[in-house]
């Protein structure tokens, strides 16, 4: 039953990853096809980078949760390894959530350029995300921790 668990787990985690894949494969070639508006592009251009670099830091979280998902299947879940993939998650989450406050402001002026106010509240969702994130893998890892120390406690006064 565990491995079953930790099997949809694993294969949620794919299909995470796989739809970021394609959407920047597909940003990079409608780019390529279809240069931006001239007006726009010393905003848009930042953004687009910002975001592909975003992209780096969520491939590294995605691994670091297929490691923790190993663990769990070795039975290693109370382990420092599992604490270091947790503090990784949480940096990353805390990675993305810095660049996309980086790049508000650019999104600010695209959406006060094409009158779209909405434009900013999209715009703030991956920075809100990635804050809770962040925030439950620094609880997580604090768990965690805590868990491991009662173990150890309890292996000594065996």
């Amino acid at each position: 039953m565990k491995r079953r668990s930790t099997l949809f787990l694993k294969i949620a985690v794919i299909l995470i990853g796989l739809p970021v894949l394609v959407l920047c494969i597909y940003i990079l070639l409608f780019i390529a096809h279809d240069p931006v508006n001239p007006d726009y592009a010393h905003i848009l251009y930042p953004i687009l980078i910002s975001m592909y670099g975003s992209t780096i830091p969520f491939y590294i979280a995605l691994y670091q949760a297929f490691r923790l998902l190993n663990y769990i299947d070795k039975n290693k879940a109370f382990s420092q390894d599992s604490v270091q993939a947790l503090k990784n998650i949480k940096f990353c989450a805390m990675t993305i959530s810095g660049l996309y406050v980086v790049i508000m402001p650019f999104v600010y002026l695209v959406a006060e350029l094409d009158d779209a106010p909405g434009l900013i509240i999209i715009g703030m969702v991956p920075i809100f995300a990635s804050i809770v994130i962040a925030v439950f893998a620094a609880v997580l890892q604090r768990l965690l921790r805590e868990a491991i120390k009662i173990k150890s406690e309890n292996d000594l006064t065996v």
